[in-house]
């Protein structure tokens, strides 16, 4: 699954910056944080459905996730980003999340999961 660049808030708490080697672990804990959110209107979650474009962490622990929508119009682009931040940001070792909503590249079936897919009738 492809990565984006986001990054906004603090998180309450102060949580110690992640050893550079902890990067992944923690790139790993975001990324099931994101597999808990579904999509309203489609029973499988964001990350394989293929909305999540990109997660970034430096090495204090600042993330920042790139993500779509399905479409412009979908019923939750007002609260969808704001979810996903306070999701991130409840990551033990996140010391602040940053969220983007981008529209390109277009989301398209193909960016979800074979898992996404096989859920979903496509294959």
């Amino acid at each position: 699954m492809d990565e984006r660049p986001p990054m906004s808030e603090q998180n309450d708490s102060a949580a110690p910056a992640p050893p550079v080697d902890g990067k992944d672990e923690l790139r790993q804990s975001v990324i099931e944080i994101l597999s808990t959110i579904t999509d309203p209107e489609i029973p499988v979650n964001i990350y394989e459905l293929g909305l999540i474009y990109e997660v970034e962490i430096s090495d204090e622990g600042d993330t920042r996730v790139v993500m779509t929508l399905t479409t412009p119009n979908c019923p939750v682009a007002e609260s969808m980003p704001g979810e996903v931040e306070n999701r991130v940001g409840s990551v033990p070792g996140v010391c602040s999340v940053s969220v983007e909503l981008v529209w390109d590249p277009p989301w398209t079936p193909d960016r979800m999961s074979e898992a996404a897919k096989l859920e979903l009738g496509f294959i």
